[in-house]
């Protein structure tokens, strides 16, 4: 697995479009308290994020097929999507370790419900040091400010 940063010029409507459906096979595993109305909304903000997000990285095999990928604004994670038939393999991990190596990372906002991704971030060193009952667009869905001290 080849873990590489993707410029804003490599980032192509095609790229974009097969991350978006990283992103909503990812979503849809992991975020059971989202409904198919909530996805489909949130959906419509997903390409721009991906455009916009200042470091992009993508998990990709040697034939090019990417698997997930990780993006970063400053010094916190703000998108980490993992193709479902992937997940549970260290490739998350792996993803995290190559970015913080090049990337001084140590916040990520993880939704409440998301069980899985507060211990994953949790395994990966980092702790819950706020709480919002609504998200970063004004949804009523409570999130968790998380750090690596």
């Amino acid at each position: 697995m080849i873990i590489c940063e993707l410029k804003n010029n490599q980032r192509t409507d095609a790229l974009v479009s097969e991350l978006v459906d990283i992103w909503e096979d990812s979503v849809r595993a992991t975020h059971s308290f989202l409904t198919h109305a909530d996805i489909e909304t949130i959906k419509l903000y997903v390409p721009h994020a991906i455009k916009a997000v200042p470091h992009l990285f993508v998990a990709r095999e040697n034939t090019g097929s990417i698997h997930g990928f990780l993006g970063i604004s400053g010094q916190k994670i703000e998108m980490l999507f993992i193709a479902t038939q992937y997940r549970g393999h260290g490739l998350g991990k792996k993803l995290i370790q190559e970015t913080m190596s090049l990337y001084p990372i140590t916040d990520v906002v993880v939704n409440e419900q998301n069980q899985q991704a507060i211990g994953f971030y949790e395994h990966m060193g980092f702790e819950v040091y706020d709480r919002s009952a609504i998200d970063e667009h004004g949804g009523t869905f409570p999130i968790l400010f998380m750090r690596k001290p």
